[in-house]
């Protein structure tokens, strides 16, 4: 029996009801039986009470392997784990006065950032006299968003913050 465990009050000896519901390992009801009566049983079978439904009148404790019961949950855990996608956020610097060449470079990153289900933040920083310019980044970010809306849909519109302009995509459920 565990000593540092969240489940003690649940399992074998920590039981505080002195009646039990009992289930077999196999889910057969053996009836309503004393605590130690029903611990006695599950240890001639090599197993433990377990408490699964404490509230219950009366509470019903079923016959199971305890350590492999918890190992498991870990391993449901675990797997449920693995399984859940993560989404990161990105981020593409570009500049107003791009050329073609290399706004096709970034849009080729963009689009593998896209690809790995990842949110892309482009960004603009306008410096010295591009201030009076801000429409031509504004552009820039429009044609970046509509040469890649076939994988990604625009999560926000360029948004100017200062000297900087943003703008995120996300990519496209729908693949």
């Amino acid at each position: 029996m565990p000593a540092k465990n969240k489940d003690a009050d649940k399992l074998n000896q920590g039981i505080r009801a002195r009646e039990l519901m009992v289930i077999s390992d196999d889910g057969e009801k053996l009836g309503v039986m004393s605590k130690n009566e029903a611990i006695d049983m599950a240890f001639e079978r090599g197993l433990d009470l377990f408490l699964v439904a404490p509230n219950a009148k009366p509470p019903v404790g079923k016959f199971m392997d305890y350590n492999k019961y918890k190992y498991e949950q870990k391993r449901k855990k675990r797997e449920a784990r693995k399984n859940q996608n993560t989404t990161e956020l990105k981020e593409l610097r570009l500049s107003p006065k791009i050329q073609e060449h290399d706004l096709q470079t970034k849009i080729r990153k963009g689009r593998e950032f896209l690809e790995d289900n990842d949110k892309l933040k482009l960004s603009i920083r306008f410096r010295g006299r591009e201030m009076a310019f801000t429409d031509q980044g504004r552009d820039v970010m429009l044609q970046f968003a509509d040469r890649v809306k076939d994988i990604a849909d625009v999560e926000s519109m360029p948004k100017r913050d200062g000297r900087n302009m943003f703008m995120t995509l996300k990519p496209k459920k729908d693949k």
